[in-house]
């Protein structure tokens, strides 16, 4: 087995030894001062109910000696008092029921033991809510026991004061003001109030309380971290730190490696020393050497610190799975571990379920991120269209005159307001052929005064024609009525893009998983670019940045630099580029080559898995049956969005457009979508082979029917009205869409609420192109002279796990992947591991780390 390669001092050892002995004996005196302050606040309580009551039932001597004292020490021997607590039980019952809250003083008490049996840890309880709510049912008891012994001329000569000195102040006050049946009414709401309240959260409180969970006690021997001197060959010592990933031996057959979640609580313990609990994110070489005294024990507990930071003991008992012994020999510290239920792995990199394991949460690693708010989108007064009869009246009279003119009779006509348009549908009568409809188009726009008119012959669905005909007022769709309406609330689309609202005012939405890719075509200046901003708009508003990345290239390089301060967030770029918006037609092809090499370890991943798209396979993530050491982590969506294609289209060609096809053809099923736009709907731009690839498709208006045949292969996007106005064709027909309306200020607003939020280190790295011109050559330039400073740690690592990959040198070491790829190249070079084999992992050379060793020494680092 091999040694470790950073090994500590004894003189190091001592001193963290020392360090964390004065931990552990300050959490220790900590956790008995609060016992012990919480254990004395109740007999303090338990003191002032018994005298309370006491004093109730005999306090009438006590009241006359008090309020009427011969001498000024109360206290002298002279008196007697019948309080059972004595003079000072006498004494503070008379201060509290008679001179400030009267009989509702009993809810002092109360409030003290709440807070003892916190400070005890009996219980888990709220101090500030029940302090609040503790000080508002006295204050409201003290007025209402004042308010009912006013009614009672006994209890007023009563030595007992039912409300106190404060309840009688404001009964007088209130009573002046409003009168009695004011005051019983003021009485009467805050009950209500405060116990309507009280009833959402009773339950809860009273099953928390129910499960009695006593104070934990931290449980420690000192002679746990004082370990004697032993012989030169005791040595290695435990580093204990919460693993990303376990570094345990694979010859020891007793331990398997387990996988274990970053955000878990995980003990390590060395079978020769004792236990440490180190920061999460320590990646050293010592704790990524293998060790095969390691073995990994879950720690996770209700007593653990939570995500909201919350500071409570940790409990240091292992549960009885690990029991502490004294060999004789040598008097060490020995753990003998019993039975750990690990999880089985298997050849296929799956992991067998365990209760122990908590469903990874992809969310945790921004925990505090905000998703954006409503308030940072502009609303428009004219969202709702404007009801004009006069204009309605005006223009059915018309289409029925128009017609009866041509010798066409329509039985009923009705019209329905859109925020454009309004859709006026009619029911010809019998024996009315539709094509004669059909073919008044031009006679019905002329004779409406109209921009354009739009006739569906018939309605799908209904036995109705319809004549879209454009608004004299039209409204505005702004994007904040369409984010704030509950269809985009609730829904549950994986990708929603909202688009606007339809002719009838509903709110229109496709999603983007199922679309499963977008075109958007139209002239210049109909509402392309607002469009895009739409659809990004809606996703930043409801994927968190762990779920979504989006790819974005602008060849005009002004229409997305607005995303550029969400870099950290959202975007996803190649590691080697500088800007996350790509501009360059080089760097597109690049972006574009490097997609498809994503998109193949997606499927190998998923062929690994046995799963079929990428939904089932974060599914499966998420619930810990896919290993990270074979490679699987969670997938986050890609959305791709290319605008201007036309002009890549120009300049690149065939280059642009095979990767493109290829991830419209395959990329469905591993989360990578794309959307392109352009301004030139022409056959050489928008080819047979890319509409195939692009179901779902959005054409704004354009200037020639050829062009909208060449879109939505039908005419109508030359009759819309422009300014947002669009056809959808997601299914068999198109649907007309009024776009919501999204300013540049507003995108500004949302990116930079966005930036300032918990963010990565870095935007999503793509993986590297390699240029197929440089062939196998390329793969054997890696420079031997001038090794990378990690090359014996991760050769070492190599050979121990006899695994290499780039992907897990990236994990295991936190670097990028064009580093990650020159450290394999140089151990290819230096024969650790073979060539590379396409999908397959490259074989490994060298078995043992002593052959690794005679290596490292032969070669000049």
């Amino acid at each position: 087995m091999a040694k470790k390669t950073n090994i500590k001092t004894k003189k190091q050892k001592e001193e963290e030894t020392k360090d964390s002995v004065q931990l552990l004996n300050g959490l220790g005196r900590f956790e008995i001062s609060a016992f012990s302050v919480g254990f004395i606040l109740f007999l303090v309580a338990v003191f002032m109910i018994i005298s309370f009551t006491s004093y109730v039932y005999s306090g009438s001597s006590d009241f006359d000696l008090l309020e009427n004292p011969t001498s000024s020490d109360v206290l002298n021997e002279a008196y007697k008092f019948k309080n059972v607590c004595g003079s000072l039980g006498a004494i503070v019952s008379y201060f509290f029921i008679n001179t400030t809250f009267g009989l509702a003083s009993y809810v002092v008490p109360l409030f003290f033991i709440m807070l003892s049996m916190k400070l005890m840890k009996v219980y888990k309880v709220g101090i500030v809510r029940h302090f609040i709510l503790m000080t508002l049912l006295l204050v409201w008891a003290s007025v209402a026991f004042a308010a009912v012994a006013s009614f009672f001329p006994s209890a007023e000569l009563s030595f007992v004061n039912w409300g106190g000195n404060h309840g009688q102040y404001v009964v007088k006050k209130l009573t002046a003001l409003i009168g009695k049946p004011g005051l019983f009414g003021v009485l009467i709401v805050f009950a209500i109030l405060y116990f309507t309240y009280l009833s959402t959260k009773t339950v809860g409180y009273v099953r928390s309380a129910l499960r009695m969970n006593f104070i934990r006690k931290v449980r420690f021997n000192k002679e746990t971290f004082m370990r004697k001197e032993n012989n030169a060959h005791s040595s290695d010592e435990m580093v204990g730190s919460v693993l990303p990933q376990p570094d345990i031996d694979k010859t020891n057959d007793a331990v398997k490696p387990v996988y274990e979640d970053p955000k878990a609580n995980t003990l390590l313990f060395d079978l020769n020393g004792a236990a440490e609990n180190n920061n999460v994110g320590q990646n050293d070489s010592a704790s990524s050497s293998s060790d095969s005294n390691k073995v990994a024990v879950n720690s996770t507990d209700e007593s653990m610190p939570d995500g909201n930071g919350e500071k409570d003991e940790v409990d240091l008992q292992i549960k009885d799975s690990v029991r502490e012994k004294k060999t004789k020999a040598s008097d060490e510290i020995v753990l003998d571990i019993e039975t750990i239920k690990i999880p089985e792995e298997s050849d296929g990199g799956l992991l067998a379920e365990t209760d122990e394991l908590k469903p990874f949460d992809p969310k945790l690693d921004l925990e505090f991120y905000k998703y954006p708010t409503l308030d940072l989108l502009d609303s428009s007064a004219d969202s709702n269209p404007q009801i004009d009869m006069d204009e309605q009246n005006a223009n059915k009279e018309r289409i029925i005159e128009i017609l009866r003119s041509f010798g066409v009779e329509i039985s009923s006509i009705k019209a329905t307001i859109g925020p454009t348009l309004t859709l006026y549908e009619i029911t010809p009568a019998t024996g009315v052929k539709i094509s004669k409809i059909r073919n008044l188009e031009d006679d019905i726009a002329l004779s409406l005064a109209a921009v354009g008119i739009r006739i569906i012959a018939p309605i799908p669905g209904k036995g109705t024609i319809g004549i879209e005909v454009p608004n004299k007022k039209q409204c505005i769709v702004s994007m904040e009525s369409i984010l704030n309406s509950r269809t985009y609330q609730e829904t549950k689309m994986e990708l929603p893009c909202a688009l606007g609202k339809t002719i009838t005012n509903d709110v229109f939405m496709i999603d983007l998983a199922k679309a499963p890719h977008l075109l958007v075509a139209g002239a210049t200046g109909m509402g392309k670019s607002v469009g895009l901003n739409a659809i990004v708009t809606s996703l930043l508003y409801k994927k968190h940045p762990s779920e979504m990345k989006i790819v974005m290239v602008d060849p005009k390089k002004v229409e997305f630099s607005i995303y550029a301060p969400i870099e950290k967030h959202f975007l996803a770029k190649l590691e080697d580029e500088e800007e996350a918006i790509i501009t360059d037609v080089q760097k597109v092809v690049n972006t574009l080559k490097s997609l498809c090499q994503l998109m193949d370890t997606r499927y190998d991943l998923l062929k690994k898995a046995n799963v079929r798209n990428i939904k089932e396979y974060n599914e499966k993530f998420k619930r810990r049956e896919l290993n990270p050491e074979k490679g699987h982590d969670f997938m986050p969506y890609i959305v791709v969005i290319i605008d201007e294609f036309g002009d890549l289209i120009m300049t690149a060609g065939r280059e642009v457009e095979l990767p493109i096809c290829r991830i419209a053809q395959l990329a469905r099923a591993v989360g990578i979508h794309m959307i392109i736009a352009t301004q030139r709907p022409t056959t050489n731009i928008i080819t047979g082979t890319i509409k195939a690839n692009f179901p779902a498709r959005i054409a704004f208006r354009v200037a020639a029917m050829m062009d909208s045949r060449t879109i939505l292969d039908r005419p109508g996007a030359n009759q819309l009205i422009g300014r947002g106005d669009m056809l959808v064709l997601k299914d068999a027909d198109p649907v007309r869409v009024q776009c919501a309306f999204v300013d540049t200020p507003e995108v500004n607003r949302i990116c930079k609420y966005i930036s300032t939020q918990q963010s990565y280190t870095h935007a999503l790295y793509l993986p590297e192109v390699v240029s197929e011109d440089l062939g196998v050559e390329h793969e054997n330039t890696a420079d031997m002279k001038h090794l990378d400073p990690m090359f014996a740690e991760v050769a070492k690592l190599v050979v121990s796990t006899q695994q290499g990959s780039t992907s897990l040198i990236q994990r295991k070491f936190s670097i990028g992947y064009n580093r990650a790829g020159r450290l394999m190249d140089q151990l290819e070079k230096a024969g650790v591991v073979g060539p590379q084999q396409g999908s397959k992992p490259r074989d490994v050379l060298i078995t043992d780390l002593l052959t690794l060793d005679g290596l490292l020494n032969s070669i000049e680092m």
